[in-house]
């Protein structure tokens, strides 16, 4: 039995060969971690102050935001070099991609901008002027939308990439920091950081839909006043079943249900974990932790914590690849 059990483990280990990346804002490296071993694999020096990134759709490519030098740095994923860097605007935070692979979307968090980068040419082809501080980009699984949260005004700003025009202002709670489209496309949700919630939108109407309230959540650290709910990172399965958040300084990942929104379970992760990925077979959960210092593995489907990675530094977006 102990041998069966054994054998199925290294199994699993062998299927999930997934590569993760994590960009470190203080190190100015993107970290390389073997998903079947969580091993480090040699980083890779990427610029001043790196955060959102994103995948291209044929995942290729790693596309990172390197904020302090104004610019998008291209690795290819395969070799793991920088193979070139587009324009991005000032000071790069999220951005998000179109899903033919023809376009990036960045919040610009200095200039209150969403630049449009061709990436084909090189070249920004359209800037929207939104709210102050534009943090949290998504772009809707048809490409007919794209939405931008802007932190400072509480909204989430609905973008018709075709005419590069806001169609919508969406008033959410304090601070919003993260959209994610359910993978059906009829919902998008806000998390915003300060006040401790969720706010779930119908695309199609834009009506609020539901509120998710996070902030009056048990922690286990409860007498520690720098403990607290941060709603930032959301992602979903890809059937759209299950749906993680991350709560930042609360040391938790929560996990909702989509369709009754109520809460599930909760994961212990590391301090301040702002964003979250999961593997390509969906069988773990990975945060980014900025404060501790590290990255946490989850299996989520035996629920259980895989371990703790020490990075160093303030680790800020992560993703992961075959």
């Amino acid at each position: 039995m102990r041998r069966a059990w054994l054998l199925l483990q290294i199994a699993s280990s062998a299927a999930r060969a997934e590569t993760i990346y994590i960009s470190n804002e203080a190190s100015g490296l993107v970290h390389r971690i073997d998903g079947a071993t969580l091993k480090p694999l040699p980083p890779i020096q990427i610029g001043k102050r790196p955060r959102g990134m994103v995948i291209s759709p044929d995942g290729h490519r790693l596309y990172v935001a390197v904020s302090d030098e104004n610019h998008i740095a291209i690795i290819d994923l395969p070799s793991g070099r920088i193979t070139g860097i587009l324009p991005s605007g000032p000071d790069p935070e999220t951005f998000a991609s179109s899903h033919d692979g023809k376009r990036l979307y960045v919040a610009n968090e200095d200039d209150n901008l969403l630049s449009i980068v061709d990436i084909e040419q090189r070249k920004i082809v359209g800037e929207v002027t939104v709210g102050g501080e534009p943090e949290g980009t998504a772009v809707s699984p048809d490409n007919k939308l794209v939405v931008q949260a802007s932190e400072t005004t509480s909204m989430a700003h609905v973008i018709d990439p075709a005419s590069m025009r806001v169609t919508d202002n969406l008033l959410v709670d304090t601070r919003p920091r993260y959209v994610a489209f359910t993978p059906d496309d009829r919902q998008f949700w806000v998390s915003s950081e300060a006040r401790g919630t969720l706010t779930i939108f119908d695309t199609a109407s834009r009506k609020l839909i539901a509120k998710i309230d996070f902030s009056s959540m048990a922690f286990a650290e409860k007498d520690n006043p720098e403990v607290f709910t941060q709603p930032v990172g959301i992602i979903f399965t890809r059937d759209g079943k299950r749906a993680f958040v991350a709560l930042g300084r609360g040391k938790l990942v929560a996990e909702i249900d989509p369709t009754s929104h109520d809460i599930v379970r909760t994961y212990p992760v590391g301090w301040r974990a702002w964003n979250l990925t999961l593997s390509p077979d969906e069988r773990c959960l990975y945060t980014a932790n900025g404060l501790s210092g590290d990255m946490t593995a989850i299996d989520i489907v035996a629920n259980k914590p895989l371990g703790t990675i020490k990075l160093g530094g303030k680790p800020w977006g992560i993703r992961a690849a075959p």
